[in-house]
């Protein structure tokens, strides 16, 4: 191993953070590992370039005279073969050539005719002789398009030959957007987003929901579930064939189609990429594809996860480090995705998995021998490479662990993500909603709960996400307004005081999440606008039904129904924030939180925030400190009548401060806060 060399870098992140400083040793031994590795790479792999391009190598490629060439790594077979349609499903008629080190290649010449031997959509599998002689099937780890079998042909799926002809393959059309100043990031999934009952495709979520995406606001699509992953129910986290575009939306030129239209709109568009684990699936997976328990992943125990039954990478295996490096930059450079979010980062992370772990915040649980750092370097050579690769690339790591310098850069010793998931802030709506009444809620304790992030660490703050919209647990507008939403949310049916609490604390919690919580935001699709019900999809359980695997839309375009409010009020909040930027900026100052009032009031790129959230008390000349003296209006209310309030707040009104200092700030202003309602002002 070399010897680590100075890092200049590395004074910037213990400047930022001198309890670092403790564990100096550790973050700069994990950085001349990563040093370690790329020069490695640079110097017998032909560079990160090449070795993240694998996918040119390796799987099945058709040259320009139609001959043929397949690649695979099997390093504990005895034999490989190909076969499929165009051998009569012969299994061992067409063997691979053993190479160095666990690859084998196949030649095919073009036919006499000058035609490819293996036509498009044409079915082909590898065959694989195990080291005791049996024979079995598989998919290509590399295999670009796979699709469900017939149902007469049982359930595994089948490797389909993607290589249409030159004249129908899609081209890009629209330029890659810039990268945006600040995310505001509509999660969604492809299969959901449509009324039918039934899987939605790429063209649909194209035509029909990209346009709704960009009229509320936001600037970034994260898709989930695009993977194949041969378990619809899994939601995309057991995924079967990393390189294939999941069939069961569409075509991959229908997928092109649908990222190409989203930057047409000036869309960003994140790729949920899951390579914390694979399916355990081995007839259409990656397990035991060599038919060794190892090969891809660790063997043992260290290989399997005992929450997700599923198998876990091994990060140190040269082979692997190309598969999953390649798998990002496929996405990338065939179509056209623009960043990541990672799941799982915090099973990647720690030897334990995180499971049953608190994090208490103490360093040495993360500079300490529970870190499994050769997960954490892979993430960090991804990070570097992508980087690299494409300075305007987002990666956003999916941890609760809050392991630090895992969102500075590489050069910093960090690790190099550039945001992480706020994932303690929906769990703290969840629990209060779940758990007390309005008037027992801990004021201090929600506001440390949205502040409690990493300085310079940039955090993605949601109110919820599909964790919490999945069956078993209900949406916030589920848990706020439960089955009156049934028969209440006409805009004809009487009053109702559940219905006007839940619409007001909606927009509330959403406003102050958007405000305090992070320097990102992000939202699941349908939620903006209280999507009623749970998601689940269709297995055994529910006799495969459909019904909740579907995001209903005639109710926000409904204008007789509620739910149109809160849409709105998410459009608003999002063009306020495009108008004002308080996203990108430092985290905010909180001036006063009340336990009593139920009243909080922060300051954020000089826009004060106003949060009464009192079941029944409203505030006449409320004095709120600010240090920006002048006069200010109210930009932003959650009670105008438009998102379903009732039109306490005059926005007309000219609010002037006065030179006496209040609450740590310069100046104070006194205001008119109705209960539940916030609103947010900014300097005239």
């Amino acid at each position: 191993m070399a010897t680590d060399q100075a890092n200049p870098g590395i004074e910037k992140l213990l400047e930022q953070d001198g309890y670092l400083k403790l564990h100096e040793r550790e973050i700069r031994r994990r950085n001349t590992e990563l040093r370690n590795w790329i020069n490695k790479l640079n110097q017998l792999e032909g560079g990160l370039d090449e070795f993240t391009q694998g996918y040119k190598y390796y799987g099945l490629h058709i040259a320009s005279d139609n001959s043929l060439v397949a690649r695979e790594w099997a390093p504990g077979a005895q034999q490989l073969y190909l076969t499929g349609d165009f051998n009569n499903w012969q299994w061992e008629a067409t063997p691979y050539k053993k190479l160095p080190y666990g690859k084998w290649e196949l030649t095919l010449p073009a036919n006499p005719d000058g035609s490819c031997p293996i036509k498009h959509l044409s079915e082909i599998k590898v065959i694989v002789r195990k080291q005791d002689g049996q024979l079995v099937d598989r998919l290509s780890p590399w295999a670009k398009y796979v699709v469900p079998p017939p149902k007469s042909l049982g359930v595994n799926y089948q490797q389909r030959v993607w290589h249409p002809p030159a004249n129908e393959r899609y081209t890009f059309r629209h330029k890659k957007p810039a990268r945006p100043r600040a995310l505001r990031i509509y999660e969604c999934h492809v299969g959901i987003a449509t009324e039918e009952l039934g899987v939605g495709t790429y063209k649909n979520f194209a035509d029909n929901i990209v346009p709704r995406i960009k009229s509320l606001g936001y600037n970034t699509i994260q898709v989930m579930a695009i993977m194949e992953h041969a378990y619809y129910a899994s939601f995309g986290y057991q995924v079967t064939s990393f390189f294939a575009a999941s069939s069961r939306c569409g075509t991959p030129d229908e997928l092109k189609y649908m990222v190409d239209k989203a930057h047409e709109a000036g869309l960003f568009v994140l790729l949920d990429v899951v390579h914390s684990h694979a399916s355990k699936n081995t007839q259409d997976g990656l397990n035991q594809f060599d038919g060794t328990n190892a090969c891809y992943f660790h063997d043992g125990s260290r290989g399997e996860h005992s929450l997700w039954d599923s198998r876990l990478f091994n990060y140190s295996e040269y082979e692997v480090l190309r598969f999953l490096l390649s798998n990002l930059r496929w996405w990338h450079d065939e179509y056209n995705f623009d960043g990541y979010r990672f799941d799982g980062v915090t099973s990647m992370l720690y030897h334990s998995r995180g499971i049953g772990e608190g994090f208490s915040g103490d360093y040495n649980e993360y500079f300490g021998l529970n870190v499994d750092t050769e997960a954490l370097i892979y993430l960090a050579i991804a990070n570097y490479f992508l980087h690299k690769m494409d300075p305007n690339v987002i990666t956003i790591a999916e941890d609760v662990s809050g392991m630090p310098t895992l969102c500075r850069p590489t050069d910093e010793c960090g690790v190099g993500f550039d945001y992480r998931l706020g994932m303690a802030i929906p769990d703290k709506w969840i629990q209060l909603l779940k758990t007390k009444k309005d008037e027992d809620w801990n004021i201090g304790n929600l506001v440390h709960t949205l502040t409690n992030r990493r300085w310079m660490e940039n955090t993605v703050a949601y109110a919820e996400s599909h964790d919490q919209a999945l069956v078993g647990d209900k949406t916030i507008a589920f848990w706020l307004m439960d089955k009156e939403m049934y028969t209440h949310m006409s805009v004809m049916s009487e009053p109702n005081l559940i219905i006007d609490r839940g619409l007001a604390l909606h927009k509330m919690i959403r406003l102050i999440t958007h405000g305090l919580g992070g320097e990102a935001y992000l939202n699941f699709m349908g939620n903006e606008f209280g999507h009623p019900e749970w998601l689940d999809f269709p297995r055994i359980g529910n006799n495969e039904s459909f019904h909740y695997a579907r995001r209903q839309w005639h109710l926000v375009d409904d204008q007789t129904l509620k739910y149109r409010f809160l849409n709105e009020f998410d459009r608003a909040m999002h063009h306020t924030e495009e108008k004002y930027h308080w996203l990108n900026c430092l985290p905010a100052y909180v001036s006063w939180k009340h336990e009593d009032d139920k009243v909080i009031a922060f300051e954020r790129n000089n826009l004060l925030f106003i949060f009464n959230f009192h079941n029944s008390k409203s505030f006449t000349d409320y004095r709120i400190g600010v240090e920006l003296a002048g006069k200010y209006k109210v930009i932003l209310s959650t009670d105008d009548k438009e998102f379903g309030g009732f039109d306490r707040i005059d926005k007309n009104v000219e609010h002037h401060t006065f030179p006496e200092g209040w609450a740590g700030r310069r100046n104070y202003m006194q205001l008119y806060i109705p209960c539940r309602v916030a609103i947010v002002l900014a300097p005239q």
